[in-house]
């Protein structure tokens, strides 16, 4: 059983994690559940950790994944008494979503060097309808780490939001010289645009914007265990 707090921060951490790519600090956290010091989000963390439903990476800043969800929200109102408000334990995330939906599985993209452009396959993935909009979307499997401290590791899939446009900042599928494609953080410089690792061991690449083409932007996670 979790208590009511444990279920808001668990939720709160998987929906930031869904909406940016990485987990939420503890200030952010603090703030969302109201509570008035980080040593709380600290204590409600370790004790999720020990239930299995969180992993902490240790050493590493923003570093927290979601192993399992709660299978049904907390009700609204506490509960009469001062003990904690029960909640059943978990099945394994997709199952608690409301609706699923395919979209194609499109190779392979490199949080690293760039690899040879994308080449459409056949094969559709399942994912959470939430993690969509209304604009087309396809998935993306990530080779390398250069954007693990976005919380995006190698072996992790994408999920891209298709589409030309993106603003400074975002996580892009950049196309460079119509011939390779890598996924970094954007952000324009004059007529340049540079692409941003989220690993300090890889350098930022600044090319003319005539060389980059965006094919979408980061729209949400999926890690498999």
């Amino acid at each position: 059983m979790l208590t009511k707090k444990q279920h808001e921060l668990l939720l709160f951490i998987d929906g930031h994690l869904r909406r940016t790519g990485f987990s939420p600090s503890f200030d952010e956290m603090k703030d969302a559940l109201g509570l008035r010091s980080k040593s709380g989000i600290h204590r409600l963390i370790s004790a999720l950790e020990e239930r299995g439903f969180l992993h902490r990476r240790h050493h590493r800043a923003r570093a927290l994944e979601i192993l399992r969800l709660p299978d049904i929200d907390v009700p609204p109102t506490p509960a009469p008494s001062d003990s904690p408000t029960p909640v059943p334990d978990s099945v394994p995330a997709p199952a608690i979503l409301a609706g699923v939906v395919d979209v194609p599985f499109v190779g392979r993209i490199a949080a690293g060097n760039p690899i040879e452009a994308i080449t459409p396959e056949t094969t559709r993935i399942t994912v959470p309808a939430t993690m969509l909009g209304k604009a087309s979307h396809y998935a993306l499997e990530v080779t390398g780490d250069s954007m693990q401290e976005a919380g995006i590791l190698d072996g992790d899939m994408v999920i891209i939001r298709e589409g030309a446009q993106a603003s400074d900042g975002q996580i892009v599928v950049a196309l460079i010289d119509g011939a390779e494609v890598t996924l970094k953080r954007l952000r324009r410089e004059g007529g340049d645009i540079a692409l941003i690792p989220a690993n300090s061991l890889y350098e930022t690449r600044v090319l003319p914007a005539g060389r980059v083409s965006v094919q979408g932007t980061l729209a949400g996670l999926i890690r498999r265990y």
